[in-house]
Protein backbone atom coordinates (compact mmCIF):
# COMPACT_ATOMS: atom_id res chain seq x y z
CA UNK A 1 0.00 0.00 0.00
CA UNK A 2 1.58 3.27 -0.68
CA UNK A 3 2.26 5.53 1.67
CA UNK A 4 -0.16 8.57 0.67
CA UNK A 5 -3.49 5.65 0.81
CA UNK A 6 -2.04 4.51 4.16
CA UNK A 7 -2.84 8.34 4.81
CA UNK A 8 -6.08 8.10 3.54
CA UNK A 9 -7.47 5.35 5.40
CA UNK A 10 -5.90 6.46 8.48
CA UNK A 11 -7.21 10.09 8.82
CA UNK A 12 -10.97 8.49 7.29
CA UNK A 13 -10.46 6.47 10.55
CA UNK A 14 -10.14 8.53 12.38
CA UNK A 15 -12.36 11.10 11.68
CA UNK A 16 -14.84 8.52 12.25
CA UNK A 17 -13.16 8.40 15.86
CA UNK A 18 -14.02 12.11 16.57
CA UNK A 19 -10.59 13.58 16.57
CA UNK A 20 -10.56 16.85 16.32
CA UNK A 21 -9.74 18.62 12.84
CA UNK A 22 -6.74 19.94 14.52
CA UNK A 23 -5.87 16.59 15.79
CA UNK A 24 -6.25 15.53 12.21
CA UNK A 25 -4.15 18.57 10.62
CA UNK A 26 -1.07 17.76 12.60
CA UNK A 27 -1.37 13.86 11.07
CA UNK A 28 -2.01 15.58 7.97
CA UNK A 29 1.28 17.39 8.47
CA UNK A 30 3.35 14.61 9.04
CA UNK A 31 2.04 12.68 7.22
CA UNK A 32 2.88 14.92 4.53
CA UNK A 33 6.50 15.45 5.47
CA UNK A 34 6.49 11.20 5.66
CA UNK A 35 5.69 11.23 2.54
CA UNK A 36 8.47 14.09 0.86
CA UNK A 37 11.00 12.51 2.88
CA UNK A 38 10.54 8.34 1.46
CA UNK A 39 8.32 9.61 -1.78
CA UNK A 40 4.99 8.02 -2.38
CA UNK A 41 6.39 4.03 -1.74
CA UNK A 42 5.02 1.22 -0.72
CA UNK A 43 4.86 0.74 2.76
CA UNK A 44 6.26 -2.72 2.51
CA UNK A 45 9.75 -1.41 1.66
CA UNK A 46 10.03 0.49 4.69
CA UNK A 47 11.91 -0.86 7.41
CA UNK A 48 12.51 0.04 11.29
CA UNK A 49 15.84 1.54 10.69
CA UNK A 50 14.66 3.80 7.51
CA UNK A 51 12.04 4.57 9.98
CA UNK A 52 14.63 5.83 12.78
CA UNK A 53 16.97 7.39 10.59
CA UNK A 54 13.92 9.67 9.59
CA UNK A 55 13.38 10.14 13.04
CA UNK A 56 16.40 11.29 13.95
CA UNK A 57 16.78 14.10 11.23
CA UNK A 58 13.30 15.30 11.17
CA UNK A 59 13.63 15.45 15.30
CA UNK A 60 16.46 18.07 14.28
CA UNK A 61 14.51 20.40 12.98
Amino acid sequence: MLLSKAWTLFEADKRIEGFSPQTLKAYRLQSFLLIGYFKDIEMELLDTNQLKEYLAISGKH
